[in-house]
């Protein structure tokens, strides 16, 4: 019972109602003693001042049903007379009092028993009475027996205060112990209701919010992963095609086998993207950041794709090295992904610059092009896996949709920025910062 929040919150309030209810017990026993022997004593001192008028004024046999009815209360009467009481056990100094006129109203020891002693002079004879009653008059007993039933009265009560309040602090919780177990059960439409408390209404909008990301997350992975089928089914296609006509003798000579060595080296990019990706998205991608001079390493990516992609692409180059703190190797793989896509989408003869720059926060790398570019929409999302496939994969051509969302997390990874613009060419531009130590060499 205690391992669950409802045990222990009914725990807590009984245990709280038993403290409760002792310290007052504690705090009021002694006032109530004290207002109990108060009023004990001035009930006696009142029975003494009727009792020495009605002795006075009543007969013998009156007298003597007076005595007796006073200690049937549990109430002992002395008769004084000239100093001297009619049987012993009254404090001398009580005598006294009663002998020289006096009223008494006090405590003191009567055969061994504390007592209360109230006392008034007859008239004439140094004559008087005395009334002693017991000081234990049984109010501390009382008061101890109440306290049980008070505190089996509050345990009772806590106990029932504290199962409501478990329940009222439990219930969002159970519910949303529910609420997860069906999301992880593949129900991704679970909603909660907000209701108050706030604590509620905030695990609740949290658990909503998880549910619509969760929703989301998995529409686009399924998206993502219907567009990844097609790309590896269509070289896949090509290559059976291929090599079924090779093997039934349709096709002769190295048409064939090119065509079957470009499919396959196409699937073999796609399924490296994707060992990537998933190795970036697992944080477990070897990096090795080193020193590198910018203008050198789009220069040797200038160089390569120059045959390919023809005399309109140009690298714009400063006088003086701009040095970056990053991964060589993984930037050529951005800059080549990045060259890949202008290929795929630029129409021939128009522009594609490799450039290279000093910037406030690191060096910069643009690559700019003059094919169909980005709206402003494009830009929020150009580096989601295989957005901008979906949006124009009946307009232009596309690929994967993996390059550039890899390309934004190696990017991440080593530290910098990568951003999606237009560039003055009128296409697309990708503006990569990388922090760098040094703006130029020493």
């Amino acid at each position: 019972m205690l391992r669950t929040l409802t045990g222990r919150a009914v725990l807590v309030t009984a245990a709280t109602a038993v403290v409760a209810v002792i310290v007052t017990a504690l705090v009021a026993l002694p006032i109530a003693v004290r207002s109990g022997n108060n009023a004990a004593r001035a009930d006696l001192a009142d029975k003494s001042a009727i009792a020495v008028e009605l002795l006075t004024t009543e007969r013998f046999a009156a007298r003597q049903r007076i005595v007796a009815r006073l200690r049937d209360d549990g109430i002992s009467v002395y008769l004084v007379r000239r100093g001297i009481a009619d049987r012993p056990g009254l404090p001398p100094r009580v005598l006294e009092q009663i002998a020289a006129g006096s009223t008494v109203d006090t405590r003191g020891v009567v055969a061994g028993e504390a007592v209360f002693i109230a006392g008034r002079p007859l008239n004439g004879n140094d004559a008087g009475v005395v009334l002693t009653r017991a000081a234990s008059s049984g109010t501390a007993a009382q008061v101890l027996g109440g306290v049980w039933v008070a505190l089996l009265a509050g345990l009772a009560g806590g106990i029932g205060a504290g199962a409501l309040l478990a329940r009222f602090i439990a219930r969002p919780l159970r519910q949303a112990a529910l609420a997860a177990g069906r999301m992880s059960a593949g129900d991704r439409s679970v909603r909660l209701a907000v209701r108050p408390p706030v604590e509620a209404a905030e695990l609740a909008s949290a658990l909503n919010q998880l549910g619509a990301a969760l929703q989301r997350s998995e529409g686009r992975e399924r998206e993502f992963l219907l567009s990844v089928s097609h790309e590896l089914r269509t070289p896949l296609a090509t290559i059976r095609g291929y090599a079924e006509a090779l093997a039934d003798g349709v096709v002769e000579g190295p048409a064939g086998g090119d065509t079957i060595l470009r499919e396959a080296q196409r699937l073999d990019r796609l399924i490296s993207d994707l060992l990537a990706l998933s190795r970036l998205e697992a944080d477990d991608l070897p990096v090795t950041v080193v020193a590198v001079d910018l203008n050198e390493l789009i220069d040797a990516a200038a160089q390569a794709w120059q045959p390919r992609y023809g005399p309109q692409l140009s690298a714009e180059l400063p006088a003086e090295p701009v040095v970056a703190d990053t991964d060589p190797d993984r930037i050529r793989q951005v800059i080549d992904g990045l060259c890949e896509n202008a290929l795929r989408v630029v129409p021939a003869g128009t522009p594609l610059v490799l450039a290279v720059r000093a910037g406030e926060a690191g060096g910069v790398v643009e690559v700019r092009d003059g094919g169909p570019g980005f709206t402003d929409e494009d830009l929020g999302v150009a580096f989601q896996r295989g957005a901008l496939r979906q949006r124009y994969r009946h307009e232009r051509p596309t690929g994967s949709g993996l390059g550039l969302a890899l390309a934004a997390r190696l990017v991440t990874r080593l530290g910098g920025t990568i951003t999606a613009g237009h560039a003055p060419e009128g296409g697309a531009m990708f503006t990569i910062t990388l922090p760098y130590t040094a703006r130029t060499k020493p």
